[in-house]
């Protein structure tokens, strides 16, 4: 049995701010009905925090919960932890309309911490990324270049990103770019 890889094995670029490849990270798609009170209470006792509001991500330690679209969640747990969370998601959920599939190995986690991890982001994708208007906690699914991705604040220097991990070299590439020392715009 060969042992699992992260895509990229853990690389960083370090420009104005630091882009990291997170290494391996249990990902759960959870899709059903949301205000359904018996997966509120699966999905609390996987990820030990609570369905996130709309466009938002809870997270405590190691693990956290994305709103992903109306029916569906992104569950994040420790990687040793994913099939177990899994079968008891699914277990739980017996006899409701729902699915549960571990996503871990299709996809890739990048951090990006610094000051400037809003510019590094908001040359890349379409998303109002003001202080304003993106604060702690909040989620989005867009494009980042020509990638489909996800990301959210997890605090105010800190940003997580999901993309597929076919696409992970790219998404690094395009980060390191963008957040190489001299090409900060001061614009956010």
């Amino acid at each position: 049995m060969s042992n699992a890889v992260s895509a990229l094995q853990g690389v960083t670029s370090k420009g104005f701010v630091t882009i990291t490849e997170a290494g391996l990270r249990g990902m759960i798609t959870l899709r059903g009905d949301l205000s359904s009170a018996k997966l509120k209470k699966a999905v609390k006792s996987a990820a030990g925090v609570d369905v996130p509001a709309q466009r938002a991500c809870n997270s405590a330690g190691d693990k956290a919960v994305a709103w992903m679209s109306p029916d569906e969640l992104l569950v994040m747990v420790p990687y040793a932890e994913v099939v177990d969370a899994t079968s008891r998601l699914v277990k739980a959920l017996e006899g409701e309309h729902a699915l549960a599939v571990n996503v871990s190995d299709a996809r890739a986690v990048f951090t990006i911490e610094g000051e400037g991890g809003r510019e590094v982001l908001a040359k890349l994708s379409p998303v109002d990324l003001s202080r304003e208007t993106f604060t702690t906690g909040m989620f989005r699914r867009t494009r980042l270049a020509q990638a489909a991705v996800a990301f959210w604040m997890r605090d105010e220097t800190t940003f997580e990103l999901v993309c597929f991990r076919s696409e992970a070299q790219y998404v690094f590439d395009v980060l390191s770019m963008s957040a190489r020392t001299g090409s900060e715009v001061g614009f956010l």
